[in-house]
């Protein structure tokens, strides 16, 4: 065990020491083991102890990153030279046994070159499965919250989280916690949609999963194998324009209700140790310099103690993007705002600004003590991951990779994650009364993952294309045009694409938006979605509602499925197409859950995480909208050539084209009843339980995810005119009732008062309940009183 040897390396130098001492008493020159490194010792003394014997320089490598594919030869041979001790260090991207074996060699030079032997974070991503090409791979976080499954995230999130730890990594960059607002950002992919509670529910639950227990062989106090850092805080996800990094406009009470309530659920209690903040300025203050956030709510009000790390390139940004400092140097004035607001690392990617707080310590431009909070905060998660007893990965690490297991865990996900967005009857498809079907698109034989992924993954995994053939086997002729490439302007696939609808009893076209991997996406390949790649269109691009438009101009019932990264804002779809399936960028076996899902083998049961706006210029298109946010009187052109006008708008709509919470299924339910536990509540009280009864009126089995929406009749500021404030997903047998309890928590409905605090204000609040915020069933209202 690594502290074995630090003591006994700890030993031997306390003895040299004495040696030379002099005349001193044989007791007093006994060594003994600091307290750092007895495991059996308190976490605060351990830090401390550890804290006090280190010097300047020490302290601020700590505040640093490093990256090992800086250290190594195109052979993956490590060279030690380039590396420092920093307090935490970059392991992604690369072959999985060169990345083990470096991963431990990094390590043990860390340790061994230390005359304290600490060793370092060894931190790689995961917000949608472990970066490894290899790995159990799932769909985009934007796809996985379209499940409404609480336990199955977690689920995720511990496979995730035991694949990496299995390398010897410590820190998983996820889940990311932006609200999808602005869904001309290139990465609301990897949001859990636009809704905070949905959001903050999932996230503690994807925390808690990759987290998990401390790791055989550590002390008593380690608590987690891994530190989820969740990310980004906070208000990264709505910029101006939906530009990538660019403001964010809003003021505390935005912040307060609707941005930092996911990050409390996850941080507090979820008991994330660790969180990066983010590139934008909120309110005119950079992310990495708002002492607000970062001190006054996150560890003054919420008592926070782990630690935030920048994310890379964020603390050269204040200089050269948001120019509060001089950026034709490395100016340490950056890393001066920067720690003393509260960001204790600084992630690599750019020149780094933190190496030069030691000599600002010495210039006295900055307290050490700011230096020794940061540094005891990255030291306390180090201690509470164990790392002082077992920094290193697992020799049979591949025997945790990729098992029978986890592989069930991602079917499971990406068959709960794909919705019915509409359907006029024609799916599911009977393989066995049908002789031929058209798979149509450019979507149909290629794999969409999303971003964060490492390259070469989009090579492998089950197309829809494969999946519907390996379904219907040689019972049905399947008739295969691609029609069009997703970027071009070209047509001349359209015959062939028109064709083979002809020949076929349905066709199926599959469109959608694309990305690319964590290579590819920043080496100038076209993309239209992922991170720096924004768009003014949510419209299908290039041709592809041509293609959809020939096809079913062809007379033959026509299904779409759209896989894609953001919401699809084309409204002919929904009035001329049979069905329609929506599937944000899915896992490795998409192809083989889309197929069960056409052909009835599971019935759909995803929910939309994000609404559907009709048109771009209809923005925004969340449901939640505070009240009077959304006057509604539509003007509309007609194919007649008819104008109707109207004034919101002259000839549109600011509704959704599809409402957050929508999604279809093949059997139907009926909300029948709704009883609350208490009529009048005080402010005192800690929640109330809403019981729903559902019937399954269809004729077969399905899943229905029971939403609870409250409305503020009257608040003190303006609220929204509902919030999703519980849910269930609940599994309905054929003709079966059953009683959903769903727990709503008082403090969710506080507001951010009038006075610039929480307070549950008396007054009523209406209690709705249905399968979307658009088809709310049955409602009940209850009183908060005054005690």
């Amino acid at each position: 065990m690594f502290i074995g040897n630090a003591i006994k390396l700890f030993m031997c130098a306390a003895a040299a020491l004495s040696a030379v001492a002099g005349a001193v008493s044989t007791e007093d020159r006994r060594p003994k083991t600091p307290t750092y490194l007895n495991p059996k010792a308190s976490i605060d003394a351990r830090v401390e102890d550890l804290l006090g014997r280190m010097n300047l320089v020490e302290k601020q490598n700590q505040l640093l990153q490093g990256n090992i594919a800086n250290s190594i030869d195109t052979n993956y041979n490590l060279n030690t030279s380039s590396l420092h001790q920093y307090g935490t260090m970059f392991a992604a991207y690369m072959d999985r046994d060169a990345l083990a074996r470096l991963i431990n060699e990094t390590q043990t030079w860390m340790v061994e070159s230390n005359r304290l032997y600490i060793p370092t974070i060894m931190q790689s991503e995961g917000i949608h499965g472990w970066v490894d090409v290899n790995a159990t791979m799932f769909p985009s976080p934007l796809a996985m919250a379209c499940s409404f499954d609480i336990e199955l995230l977690k689920k995720v999130g511990d496979v995730v989280g035991s694949e990496a730890e299995s390398l010897g990594i410590h820190n998983i960059f996820a889940p990311v916690l932006d609200l999808a607002r602005e869904p001309r950002w290139g990465r609301i992919e990897e949001n859990y949609g636009e809704d905070p509670y949905l959001t903050g529910e999932l996230g503690k639950a994807y925390v808690e999963g990759v987290q998990g227990r401390a790791r055989p062989g550590t002390s008593r106090t380690a608590k987690h194998r891994i530190a989820a850092m969740v990310k980004h805080f906070a208000g990264f996800g709505s910029p101006m324009g939906g530009l990538n990094i660019a403001p964010v406009s809003g003021g505390e009470r935005d912040m307060r209700t609707i941005y930092l309530p996911p990050f409390k659920r996850a941080i507090i209690d979820g008991g994330a140790l660790s969180i990066m903040n983010a590139y934008h300025a909120y309110d005119g203050i950079p992310s990495a310099i708002d002492k607000h956030l970062m001190t006054e709510i996150l560890r003054d009000e919420w008592g926070f103690k782990g630690f935030v790390q920048s994310d890379s390139g964020a603390i050269a940004n204040l200089c050269d993007t948001h120019f509060v400092c001089d950026g034709s140097f490395i100016d340490p004035q950056a890393a001066i705002l920067a720690v003393t607001a509260g960001t204790d690392s600084e992630m690599g990617g750019r020149p780094m600004h933190y190496a030069t707080l030691a000599e600002q310590v010495k210039k006295a431009n900055i307290d050490e003590s700011i230096l020794d909070e940061a540094v005891r905060r990255i030291l306390r998660v180090k201690f509470l991951l164990g790392l002082f007893e077992v920094p290193f990965g697992s020799a049979n690490y591949n025997s945790t990779i990729y098992t029978e297991n986890n592989l069930k865990v991602s079917q499971k996900i990406e068959e709960e994650s794909m919705v019915l967005l509409e359907n006029d009857g024609t799916l599911p498809l009977d393989a066995g009364s049908l002789r031929s079907i058209a798979v149509i698109g450019p979507q149909a034989a290629v794999m969409q993952y999303g971003d964060y992924t490492p390259h070469g993954v989009f090579e492998r995994g089950v197309t829809p294309l494969e999946g519907i053939k390996a379904l219907v086997g040689d019972k049905v002729n399947v008739n295969y045009a691609q029609g069009c490439e997703l970027w071009s302007l070209d047509k001349s696939g359209f015959d062939d694409a028109v064709k083979a609808a002809e020949n076929s009893d349905i066709a199926i076209v599959m469109v959608g938006s694309w990305t690319r991997d964590q290579t590819e996406l920043w080496t100038g390949l076209n993309a239209t979605t992922g991170e720096h790649v924004d768009v003014n269109d949510l419209g299908l691009f290039g041709v592809q509602l041509d293609l959809i438009k020939a096809v079913q101009a062809s007379g033959k019932p026509t299904v779409v499925v759209l896989i894609t990264g953001k919401p699809t804002a084309e409204p002919w779809l929904k009035d001329n197409v049979n069905a329609i399936i929506n599937a944000f960028y899915p896992g490795q076996y998409s192809g083989q859950a889309l197929a069960r899902i056409i052909f009835g083998e599971v019935n759909p049961s995803g929910k939309l995480s994000i609404s559907f706006p009709t048109t771009v210029g209809s923005l925004p298109a969340y449901y939640n909208y505070p009240k009077s946010g959304r006057p509604i009187n539509a003007g509309m052109i007609y194919n007649n050539g008819t104008i109707d006008f109207g004034y919101q708008y002259v000839v549109g709509t600011p509704a959704a084209l599809w409402y957050f919470g929508h999604g279809k299924s093949y059997t139907t339910f009926e909300y029948q009843k709704m009883e609350l536990s208490k009529a009048k509540v005080t402010a005192k009280e800690k929640e109330i339980t809403v019981s729903v009864t559902v019937k399954n009126t269809g004729h077969r089995e399905g899943k229905e995810v029971v939403q609870i929406y409250v409305d503020d009749v009257i608040a003190s500021v303006v609220v929204p005119n509902k919030a999703l404030k519980g849910f269930k997903k609940v599994s309905i047998p054929v003709g079966k009732t059953t009683v959903v309890e769903i727990p709503i928590r008082l403090e969710e409905l506080q507001v951010w008062s009038y006075n610039n605090k929480f307070e549950l204000e008396a007054g009523d609040f209406i209690v709705y309940a249905g399968g979307s915020y658009a088809e709310l069933a049955l409602n009940s209202t209850f009183t908060v009183v005054k005690p």
